[in-house]
């Protein structure tokens, strides 16, 4: 028997070996350096790469509030621990002044650094990898002649031992990020090129595509499945389904993406969380017939499988109840206390101002994680010179959990809305997720997009 476990232990001693050395070799088969060379001083090529750089919603990724632009180290959660974004300036020492552009684009497409190990898979080079080859080009040059150099050390990952370990991510990228082009779905080139967007450089499927046990985006690209862009949650956040259905954009119209792209915001709703930085560092620099296809290309996706095309039609008790002052439970004791100031008995809000809270898929979501953590955490929406002023929305932690409950349950069920009630236990788990969430010196909700890590979601 000693005998079995020692030739037992052998043979897994063997195998890790073997498994390392694999690891560790994987990389070269996704990696290139034929690259053809550039100019990266011409101001056409840096300008292109700034536009390109936008799309890509680096900014929002590599900067922390308050912090210099691209410096890194937002906090980004991971079911394992918190990872934080690296510095891309093209600072020598402590960013990637030394890459070539080679090595940039294997950074940027297949998720190989510099020193030839995997970025972590929250990178959306799955996505990227679609971008083409002049574009990386177009960002190199920008990165390299117009950001400016800053001399930021990266922070260590919070991961545990072992689990930290670089060479096993090549394992990842093998299952679950192969090569691949971009494959059109439509003839028609303003749906097409929506369709790049939103799956390439805009990464939209980072958030709002649900993640498996690998922690690999279920679908990259639509498919028969319905999973892309069907919603998800991440850092605490609802992010949307962009499909079809009711709770997804079935209401929207194609202007009303439009406007929230540019503006960050509709008459009945807002981007808030990490879906305003979106916006803010983003898509408001994007052009009209970029965000026009963009809108576009989200309007052809089918509802996601199983959820609800339309909601049945329910008539609107709670206003008049409110006006008059019966107040028939503690949730709307509380609304008119916190809430009706700025949302309105009505619940329509203020258009471009205060959200609508009726009618609001934030709001009616099937999960309340959205509802949740902005109740308890405050947030703001994004500034853009689109609207005069940005709004903040104050925290309401200090409310006990059976209040907060019965608040947000109001909310979610009043009016028109409808939407499955939550528990003391809920907001439980949602102050014990805030209370471990990095912040970068502020309590607003930080942001969760990334190059080493997951986009956050702030929006539904």
């Amino acid at each position: 028997m000693k005998k079995w476990l020692l030739y037992l232990l052998i043979a897994a001693i063997v195998g890790l070996i073997l498994a390392f050395v694999i690891g560790i070799m994987l990389p070269n088969l996704r990696t290139t350096n034929n690259v053809a060379p550039i100019n990266i001083t011409d101001p056409a090529l840096i300008k292109k790469g700034e536009y390109v750089a936008r799309t890509a919603d680096c900014v929002a990724c590599h900067t922390t509030l308050g912090g210099a632009e691209y410096a890194g180290g937002l906090p980004m959660l991971t079911p394992l621990g918190a990872i934080y974004s690296t510095n891309i300036t093209p600072d020598k020492e402590t960013g990637i002044g030394d890459y070539t552009l080679a090595e940039f684009t294997n950074a940027i497409k297949h998720g190989v650094r510099k020193d030839n190990s995997a970025l972590y898979p929250a990178m959306p080079y799955p996505s990227y990898q679609i971008m083409p080859d002049d574009d990386v080009a177009a960002m190199y040059a920008y990165f390299m002649s117009a950001v400016k150099p800053v001399n930021q050390a990266n922070k260590a990952s919070e991961l545990p031992p072992v689990l930290n370990w670089r060479w096993p991510l090549s394992y990842w990228q093998v299952l679950f990020s192969p090569k691949r082009d971009f494959t059109p779905v439509s003839n028609d080139a303003n749906v097409a090129r929506g369709q790049y967007l939103v799956e390439g450089p805009g990464h939209c499927g980072s958030c709002h595509t649900d993640r498996g046990i690998g922690f690999q985006e279920l679908a990259l690209s639509d498919d028969k499945s319905g999973k892309y862009l069907s919603g998800a949650v991440i850092d605490g956040w609802r992010a949307k389904s962009l499909r079809g259905e009711h709770r997804g954009l079935g209401t929207w119209t194609t202007e009303e993406l439009v406007d929230f792209f540019k503006t960050g915001r509709t008459d009945r709703t807002s981007a808030f969380g990490a879906m305003a930085e979106v916006v803010e560092h983003s898509t408001q620099y994007m052009t009209d017939e970029d965000l026009t296809a963009m809108s576009a290309y989200l309007k052809t996706l089918s509802p996601a499988p199983g959820k609800e095309v339309t909601l049945p039609e329910k008539k609107d008790l709670t206003t008049q109840k409110l006006l008059d002052g019966v107040y028939d439970s503690r949730g709307a004791i509380l609304y008119a206390e916190y809430c009706q100031v700025c949302h309105r008995a009505d619940g329509k809000g203020v258009p471009r101002i205060f959200p609508a809270l009726d009618g609001n898929s934030a709001v009616y979501a099937r999960s309340a994680d959205s509802v949740l953590q902005i109740t308890l955490n405050g947030g703001r929406m994004p500034e853009t010179p689109h609207d005069r002023m940005a709004f903040t929305m104050p925290e309401f932690s200090h409310l006990s959990d059976a209040d907060v409950a019965e608040l947000v349950n109001y909310i979610r069920n009043s009016w028109t809305n409808q939407a499955p009630n939550i528990t003391t236990t809920d907001v439980v788990k949602m102050r014990a997720f805030l209370a471990k969430k990095p912040t970068t010196g502020t309590d607003l909700p930080p942001d969760l997009t990334v190059s080493e890590g997951t986009k956050g979601a702030g929006h539904e």
